[in-house]
């Protein structure tokens, strides 16, 4: 059996006790600070735990959760995750690089920027030469970028569940026979959750044999006329959450650490019409959904779902006649640029409300699973909590969606648990590039280079020390191909009419950049400025304010975050 974190800490403190004092003490025992065996930027535990570790892997276990368009308002619906937060550490500050799906997932796996990793789009776009989806992340060398491989050089068995990269799908060989996707390196346990899930039920996943060979499992839809507890396990957050509690059964004993990731397709919109009645974009599990003529009923964790409205939606319905971007000319002359939100403001207050509830709905399975993962890791194990991007519903009179440079778009959950971790709110400023380069430090593994993200290890056991100031983001237009599942039509989705950019968020204001030219060559840059004394991006004020102190060290560091390499980008945060 694998000696727990805290067991190997209190047989190597006893140890440093009986030789002090000579005799053997019984009793609680403390870390000194941080993750002990988690590199340089760690603080480090008594010198015989050290040596320990020479015969005992001691290191911990790592599990990542990430979910799909989870918006930050949610978090406080979900009682697991609120108990998470109440024991760990909670950042206030965390953000995403690029608050689409695809580019995301690609900058998180291997802790690049968007313009390192070339992965832009959900989609290809063109095949010969493809800007986003699994042919981007697999041309342009991510695969073997991602922070899992560096993990397993240093020891750890490795497993992923869930949802994976965008485009990331079986396909059919000349007899007609579904041929599974390619077999990812870096994985020691691969049951990726195909495109098939987004639905929630009649999907299928990939496993590998005993020989390491890819496979696929098929998880037909139950019939309408099934029990709901029948269609519930059918369902992908739960087949999510079987996989998961799987693979730490089978590796918690090990003498080797492990690390999991975790990818929920919840709270994301679904793809297709699957059962009589259940009409909504976001179909939560049959044990948390509303009864038929009950829009407030169902389960929406620890409130009433009558309880949630359209005011806990920061800048909803905003007007967005004062927010329409500015050009900059010489000499500091600025004048009108022309408004991109020019979108229908199509969704209606019911629909979004009722869009609102049922995502709360949606989320309290990933609640459940998070409470069984970690009761089943144990307090030995770092537990982290987050998403991919935002969603905004309605802020910002962009109807549903993501992709956009604001606080609904960009801030993202990011709650730890986990050894030596000091309970409370961080105000550092974290981006998702962060997560590889913290998960590469606890293990002990080296930092690759090309990283540009930064490791916030230190922060979990000093939640004063001194960490980033500033996350940036990056966006790039394309329009919307085949394939493309984040239109979210179902709620007036806008995707495709947000501009590119590139935009930097520091405590004061965001600036945003947006490139109003959508030629691939062409620019017409024009500028967005917003001041955090309102809880959303209430009003462009680049006329006014881009003179002022705030506003040209914003400016500095954009300039310089355009195209930096890693070392640069990851000094501009501070």
């Amino acid at each position: 059996m694998k000696p727990t974190w805290s067991a190997l800490l209190g047989v190597a403190l006893l140890a440093v006790v009986a030789l002090v004092v000579g005799l053997l003490v019984a009793g609680p025992k403390t870390v000194v600070a941080g993750p002990a065996a988690a590199g340089p930027s760690t603080a480090t535990v008594a010198e015989p735990a050290a040596e320990l570790a020479a015969t005992t892997d001691e290191r911990p276990d790592i599990v990542l959760i990430l979910m799909d368009d989870f918006s930050l308002e949610l978090l406080r619906t979900m009682p697991a995750a609120a108990e998470m937060a109440a024991e760990g550490a909670t950042y206030q500050n965390a953000f995403v690089i690029d608050s689409l799906c695809c580019p995301s997932r690609a900058a998180l796996l291997t802790g690049q920027t968007p313009h390192h990793t070339k992965v832009l789009t959900n989609t290809q776009n063109d095949p010969e030469h493809p800007v986003g989806g699994w042919s981007a992340f697999q041309r342009y060398g991510n695969v073997e970028k991602q922070f899992s491989i560096g993990l397993q050089e240093a020891g750890y068995t490795t497993g992923f569940v869930g949802k994976f990269i965008n485009a990331y799908e079986a396909s059919v060989d000349a007899d007609g026979n579904r041929v599974p996707p390619p077999k990812v390196p870096g994985w020691d346990s691969w049951n990726a959750l195909l495109g098939g899930a987004y639905g929630g039920w009649g999907y299928q996943s990939t496993f590998l044999d005993d020989d390491g060979e890819m496979r696929l499992r098929h998880h037909p839809q139950p019939p309408t006329s099934a029990t709901p507890a029948a269609k519930d396990a059918a369902y992908a957050a739960n087949v999510t959450r079987d996989y998961a509690l799987d693979f730490i059964e089978d590796h918690r004993d090990d003498e080797e650490p492990y690390f999991l990731e975790i990818a929920a397709y919840g709270p994301h919109s679904r793809l297709g019409h699957h059962y009589p009645g259940l009409d909504t974009w976001f179909p939560p599990a049959f044990a948390d959904q509303a009864p038929a003529g009950d829009p407030a009923g169902g389960n929406c964790g620890r409130f009433d779902c009558g309880e949630l409205t359209l005011a806990d939606l920061a800048g909803y319905d905003d007007d967005r006649q004062d927010n329409a971007p500015t050009y900059l000319h010489r000499g500091g002359r600025t004048s009108p640029a022309p408004a991109w939100r020019t979108n229908k403001v199509s969704l209606s207050a019911e629909t979004a409300l009722s869009q609102y509830r049922d995502r709360a709905r949606m989320v309290q399975s990933i609640d459940r699973m998070v409470a069984q993962v970690r009761e089943a890791a144990g307090d030995d194990a770092y537990i982290v909590l987050t998403s991919d991007n935002g969603f905004h519903l309605g802020q910002h009179q962009l109807n549903g969606g993501k992709g956009a440079p604001y606080d609904s778009d960009t801030r993202v959950p990011l709650v730890v648990v986990g050894p030596g971790v000091v309970p409370g709110k961080r105000s550092q400023f974290v981006n998702n590039i962060d997560l590889a380069p913290t998960f590469l430090d606890i293990a002990g593994a080296p930092i690759p280079a090309y990283v540009s993200g930064s490791s916030f290890t230190d922060t979990l056991s000093r939640p004063g020390v001194p960490g980033a100031r500033y996350a940036f983001f990056e966006h790039t237009y394309a329009k919307a191909h085949p394939g493309e599942v984040d239109l979210d039509k179902g709620s007036g989705g806008t995707i495709d009419i947000i501009p590119s950019y590139i935009a930097v968020r520091g405590s004061q204001g965001l600036l945003v950049r947006f490139d109003l030219d959508k030629s691939w060559r062409g620019t017409d840059y024009a500028y967005e400025l917003y001041r955090y004394d309102r809880p959303w991006e209430d009003r462009n004020v680049f006329a006014e304010d881009h003179a002022k102190p705030y506003a040209r060290d914003l400016m500095r560091r954009l300039e310089a975050y355009e195209g930096c390499a890693p070392a640069v980008c990851r000094a501009l945060t501070r």
